[in-house]
């Protein structure tokens, strides 16, 4: 195994990362036009009253929604068959490793790689897809909005910013408290999948091994419970934050609108563009979020595994498979596969 998750992310797709890239550059750099269209159409609504103005510009906007749409549907079903490659690839090293392993045939060992094949592949394997995508798509989109924002009305963006660094005090340091959860957690479902092995042996079951198991069951709910509270505690912030940022934009738009040095038009594409702002943010919290977390998952499986794949072994399990399906919406690209 690579030793990080972005080596290992690079050896299995580095190609269709450059393809993702490109579609989330087009995507990012297409959000700045519903907020110019919205803009206009509310400006020339009020100022000249030309219907036909407004309708051209409405189809206009349903052109671009539609054109963009289309681009994010083949972008994301592109995105989710890398995910499941990558998963599939996880999952047969994992089995190569057992079946060339003498010393995991020990029945928690075994556990330990149910839990692995089973369970864990799925999310690391599921990070393969958006690992550079995703924070290149977010972030390309909040400097795409803020620099149109700024150019529109800088007081009001460099207010809307404020608003939203105060987020960059408080999501650090409950992601951490999250992350220390989840690493936690992976460990006792480790524990708790190698047990059950042995304890279905047979033979009877000491009533120590029951009460072993209800104490590790606890402790995942305890875990999980810590990790709900963190992480909605985050999100509640995080909304808050984005509700006194429309308030601010009322309120400050309100004004110049009153003194007759803004118009209504902007004071909309603010509000959109807020929303604009929050998606995003709020996504590349999440993405951040789950890097963080998929670096300790992705760690314990290498630990596990423990250095080069066994090829042969890999290559007599990969055998065994059906024939991978062609690349989705039209992308002829060769399926997933060890370097």
């Amino acid at each position: 195994m690579p030793a990080g998750i972005f080596t290992y992310v690079w050896q299995t797709s580095a190609r269709r990362q450059v393809w993702l890239a490109l579609l989330a550059t087009v995507l990012f750099i297409l959000t700045m036009g519903p907020l110019e269209l919205q803009r206009r159409i509310v400006n020339s609504a009020l100022e000249s009253g030309a219907l036909g103005q407004v309708v051209w510009l409405c189809l206009a906007y349903a052109a671009l929604v539609l054109g963009t749409g289309g681009i994010k549907l083949g972008f994301n079903i592109y995105r989710g068959w890398i995910n499941e490659n990558a998963v599939r690839d996880l999952r047969r090293r994992v089995y190569a490793h057992a079946a060339a392993c003498e010393h995991c045939k020990d029945p928690k060992q075994e556990g330990v790689g149910m839990s692995i094949v089973l369970s864990e592949a799925e999310p690391v394997g599921g990070f393969v897809g958006l690992s550079i995508s995703e924070p290149l798509m977010q972030i390309g989109t909040l400097v795409t909005v803020f620099a149109y924002m700024a150019v529109l009305q800088p007081w009001m963006a460099a207010f809307s910013l404020v608003l939203f660094s105060v987020q960059a005090f408080f999501i650090p340091r409950l992601q951490r408290a999250i992350n220390r959860r989840a690493a936690a957690r992976i460990q006792v479902m480790r524990e708790l999948s190698g047990a059950m092995v042995a304890d279905f042996a047979p033979g009877p079951t000491p009533v120590a091994r029951w009460h072993a198991f209800g104490e590790r069951v606890d402790r995942i709910f305890g875990l999980n419970m810590q990790i709900y509270w963190f992480k909605f505690t985050m999100n509640f912030l995080m909304n808050l934050t984005h509700q006194f940022g429309i308030i601010g934009v009322l309120l400050v738009g309100g004004w110049y609108v009153l003194h007759g040095q803004l118009e209504v038009g902007t004071v909309v594409a603010f509000i959109s563009g807020l929303k604009q702002i929050n998606d995003p943010w709020g996504d590349l919290v999440d993405y951040f979020r789950e890097m963080t977390v998929t670096q300790v998952k992705y760690r314990l499986i290498s630990g596990i595994l423990g250095g080069p794949m066994p090829h042969a072994a890999y290559v007599a399990a990969a055998a065994a498979e059906t024939p991978q399906p062609s690349a989705p919406v039209g992308l002829s690209l060769a399926a997933a596969r060890p370097e």
